[in-house]
């Protein structure tokens, strides 16, 4: 899980929707999944032993910036304190078991940007993530939470950026249990994450 020292929230910066300075965006905000420390480790080793099968030299992720993003809430410039409090309510309303979070697959993601993120992803359904996704959905929804539209969800997790590409790639199944979701504030270009809540699945 991302340090929990550093998971205190950040004070929030006032700004109206639609108001905000001009400027590059500093601040992403996102819904996940993390694996626990034991977990996100044993994920680590396998990335790096997958990085090596597949000839990368991309720089590995750290275990604890290891998730699956369910929903994506915007880059911004400066925190958005109205996206953090409709979050946080949609948050509340959703009441499911813990997930069984399984990938079966690696491949390169394209980007325009030169680098390529590469993720582990799943050859099948997975019904369990899909429905986490879909009450959280619907929950910003009705909290009338300002973000980007949804679009289709794909369930992955990013192991490395890299110049390569590389196929799809069947491998060896890796699996963890997710028994919580948070509320994530990422500080772009400083590789930090704060937590700014925490909801378990049980």
């Amino acid at each position: 899980m991302p340090d929990t020292r550093r998971n205190q929230p950040a004070p929030l910066q006032g700004s109206l929707p639609g108001f905000e300075a001009p400027g590059k965006p500093t601040d992403r905000l996102f819904l996940a999944l993390f694996p626990g420390a034991d977990d996100a480790a044993r994920l680590s080793r396998q990335a790096s032993a997958l990085r090596e099968q597949f000839g990368l030299t991309g720089k590995l992720l750290e275990p604890e910036r290891l998730h699956v993003t369910l929903h994506h809430l915007g880059d911004h410039v400066g925190l958005r304190e109205d996206i953090v409090d409709a979050a946080r309510r949609a948050a509340d309303t959703v009441r499911l078991p813990p997930v069984e979070v399984a990938f079966d697959q690696a491949m390169s993601f394209t980007t325009h940007r030169g680098t390529h993120p590469l993720v582990l992803c799943s050859g099948q359904p997975h019904e369990a993530l899909r429905q986490l996704w879909q009450k959280l959905d619907l929950a910003l929804q009705r909290a009338a939470c300002p973000k980007p539209r949804s679009g289709t969800f794909t369930p992955h997790m990013t192991l490395l950026y890299d110049r390569e590409r590389t196929p799809v790639q069947a491998v060896e199944p890796l699996a963890w249990t997710a028994r919580e979701f948070v509320l994530v504030h990422s500080l772009l270009g400083q590789t930090k994450h704060i937590v700014l809540g925490r909801w378990p699945l049980r």
